[in-house]
């Protein structure tokens, strides 16, 4: 089993690296080592900038970019191009790129004093750098969102030719360029700067557990705790997404990671093809809601919003245990359908006994829920995860050099005490631990593989964070537009107009936007581009601010999943051998909460531990929100039952139908849906309970009356 999970993990490495871009590695001879010793450098300048913060934040997003083209052109001149000529030209874009930060840092100051009247040399740098950004997010993140934020662009340049109401009066050259390659509401706006202070922290965490074997725990963890339910391969498939997600919030990368394992296993016990590939990419997916880090995109949120990230990850609790409830509840049904049992007990790993050997790895993500619960800001609570993740690793083979178990526990407790003492005495502590501890590791037995295990983290942390990086530099261009030109009016007025009279149309609307969005970019430029255009649309419509921007979040992760593009869905084909459309098919039918949840906060906000409602005034709001908990379950569970028609044993037409409708009135906010809806469904469960008891067996020894 453990040897399984290992080449699970390998091949994971690799089909993540090609999803994103990029082949696996660095390249190869001493092209290969540069370009691995880039991604440490760029590691460790935004670790050294994080924990210390002593540059100017426009200075810390330039240095942010330039490393991020650096590192992505160098990769693919190593990785993609054919000829020595095209390498060249690869890496000479990289080194220009990476100038173009530089040239921030030096003339920081005198930039800032010549705003408004750059200079001939300002202007160019300012035009290689956007250039740049759209030729590294062409390469590295495909053509849709290069197209979309070009045309933002190009509506700066020519949008006075437009009919209205889109014209604006026009924009020169100079005042472009500015506004995009220097200011703070272009490249360098909002989302760079979230990935640069929060999420390269987070990817690099991410990077560190996983090599330190935390996908091992929580696959083995899985496996014993839900491997012998009904339907166990698919339940296994379920716990380890959602775990993953806790550390890793990319939806594509969880699909290649857990699925190389999952997909066959669950085909092997009969899963249909499609099913199983379902089931992969729609618990993948989920991992981008759960807590604490949900794709990067709730350190987005929270800056954008200007509220404590811990109020985002509040916000996403309830959703996050209903989506991966449906899973756990769409797969039962769907393996009591088929007759399918679970996993022998026999056969599977005990899970508090890989609790109980691989502990340690939890204390760092522990110390980080911690930490961001408790007020710190994520970029510190970050910063301090990690910095506990290398203390941990590298405390491992000293302490293996201990021989009596006292002193290891002294060891660990002095270790311990050692690392708390930043909290009062600051990051030196941590630091000075550190290299301590570095040093011991040359001179003990398994030091130096440990040391190589944390350069390799630092180096594919970095060559993680690209994906997210320049798109989080390209989507820029379109929020500079949005500010710029203020053509995001437009479509929040008619959001408006519309939602005036029908909230649930503008809610509709704002749903199908980011569906068509998403069918071409990733779920952070989605959100980003759709919570600036009808996030405020929303909250003018009494929306709750935290409510609208993740109605739009959720329909950011959907699209994935939705036909005809899917890309969670035909990451999921290969390992399936069945079509995309067949598993998103499949994938939009276990998504049922992630499609339903949205809509039903929007109406009982509570149910995102919002806005209290009508009950919470005569009950109490941990009642409304018990209340609104339990419908939205019963609801959801109502749902699969239609869907896939089966609770006990396989559901009539009509059972079906009676199913679907009792859970719909439940999901409406309408005076007495909700008593309908609860009548109906405890009347079709009692009733399909009663239809599908099994008769008494006669007593042969009675005899017959």
């Amino acid at each position: 089993m453990t040897q399984t999970l290992v080449e699970a993990e390998a091949q994971a490495q690799t089909a993540e690296e090609h999803i994103e871009g990029l082949p696996a590695g660095f390249g190869e001879g001493l092209a290969g080592r540069v370009a691995f010793w880039i991604a440490f450098t760029f590691s460790l300048f935004q670790l050294w900038a994080a924990a210390y913060g002593t540059l100017a934040s426009q200075v810390v997003r330039a240095m942010h970019v330039g490393f991020l083209l650096l590192l992505g052109f160098v990769l693919l001149g190593n990785l993609v191009a054919k000829t020595t000529a095209g390498r060249l030209w690869f890496w000479s874009l990289g080194v220009v790129g990476f100038a173009t930060g530089l040239y921030n840092w030096i003339f920081y100051e005198e930039l800032i004093l010549r705003s408004g009247f750059l200079t001939h040399v300002d202007l160019a740098v300012g035009t290689i750098v956007i250039l740049l950004v759209f030729e590294g997010a062409r390469r590295l993140m495909g053509l849709p969102l290069t197209v979309i934020s070009g045309i933002f662009l190009l509506y700066c340049f020519f949008g006075q030719y437009f009919p209205d109401p889109f014209v604006h009066r026009g924009y020169d050259y100079e005042q472009i360029i500015e506004h995009f390659g220097f200011g703070t509401e272009g490249i360098y706006g909002t989302p760079i700067y979230v990935s640069a202070a929060y999420i390269f922290i987070f990817v690099v965490f991410a990077a560190f557990l996983e090599r330190g074997g935390m996908l091992g725990l929580f696959n083995d963890f899985a496996l014993g705790l839900v491997g012998s339910w009904k339907g166990g391969p698919a339940q296994v498939c379920v716990m380890s997404s959602a775990l993953m997600g806790t550390i890793s919030g990319s939806g594509v990368a969880n699909v290649v990671a857990s699925g190389q394992f999952t997909i066959p296993l669950m085909k092997r016990f009969g899963f249909r093809s499609a099913f199983a590939g379902g089931v992969e990419a729609t618990s993948s997916m989920g991992g981008q809601i759960m807590p604490p880090v949900m794709g990067a995109v709730a350190f987005i949120m929270a800056e954008t919003l200007n509220v404590p990230y811990a109020d985002i990850v509040k916000a996403a609790l309830i959703p996050a245990v209903l989506y991966f409830g449906v899973c756990f509840w769409m797969v039962y049904l769907e393996a009591g359908k088929a007759g399918l049992a679970g996993l022998s007990k026999a056969e599977l790993p005990n899970p508090w006994l890989a609790v109980k050997e691989h502990w340690p790895l939890i204390l760092p993500l522990a110390a980080l829920v911690y930490l961001l619960f408790a007020g710190y800001t994520p970029i510190f609570a970050g910063t301090m995860g990690l910095a506990l993740v290398v203390v941990l690793l590298l405390g491992m083979p000293l302490a293996a050099r201990i021989g009596p178990l006292a002193f290891r526990i002294v060891f660990w407790l002095a270790i311990g005490l050692a690392a708390s003492a930043f909290l009062k005495f600051g990051v030196n502590i941590l630091v000075l631990l550190i290299l301590a501890m570095i040093a011991a590791c040359f001179f003990v037995r398994g030091g130096r593989e440990t040391l190589a295990i944390c350069r390799d983290a630092m180096a594919e942390g970095a060559k993680n964070a690209l994906p997210v990086g320049i798109a989080c530099a390209i989507v820029g261009i379109v929020i500079g537009t949005l500010t710029l030109t203020g053509i995001a009016s437009t479509f929040i007025g008619a959001i408006i107009r519309i939602g005036e009279t029908h909230l649930f149309l503008s809610l509709v609307l704002t749903m199908i936007t980011c569906l068509i969005l998403g069918m071409g970019i990733p779920t952070i430029p989605n959100y980003i581009i759709t919570s600036s255009l009808a996030g405020p649309a929303l909250l003018e419509l009494g929306v709750p601010l935290i409510v609208s921007h993740m109605f739009v979040f959720y329909f950011g992760i959907m699209a994935d999943l939705t036909p005809p593009v899917a890309l969670a869905c035909f990451a999921a084909a290969p390992m399936a051998k069945t079509s995309g459309l067949k598993i998103s098919i499949e994938a939009t039918k276990l998504a049922t909460a992630g499609f339903v949840v949205p809509f039903m906060a929007v109406y009982t906000p509570a149910l995102m531990l919002q806005d209290a409602g009508p009950m919470a005034a005569t009950w109490g709001y941990p009642v409304e929100v018990a209340y609104v908990f339990t419908k939205a379950c019963f609801g959801i569970a109502l749902w699969g039952m239609a869907v896939v028609g089966y609770l006990r044993a396989r559901m009539s037409v009509v059972e079906r139908l009676v199913a679907f409708a009792a859970g719909a009135s439940l999901v409406m906010a309408l005076p007495w849906t909700d008593e309908l809806g609860f009548a109906l469904g405890i009347a079709l469960v009692a009733y399909h309970v009663l239809r599908t008891r099994r008769p008494k067996r006669l007593d042969p020894a009675a005899g017959t009356a």
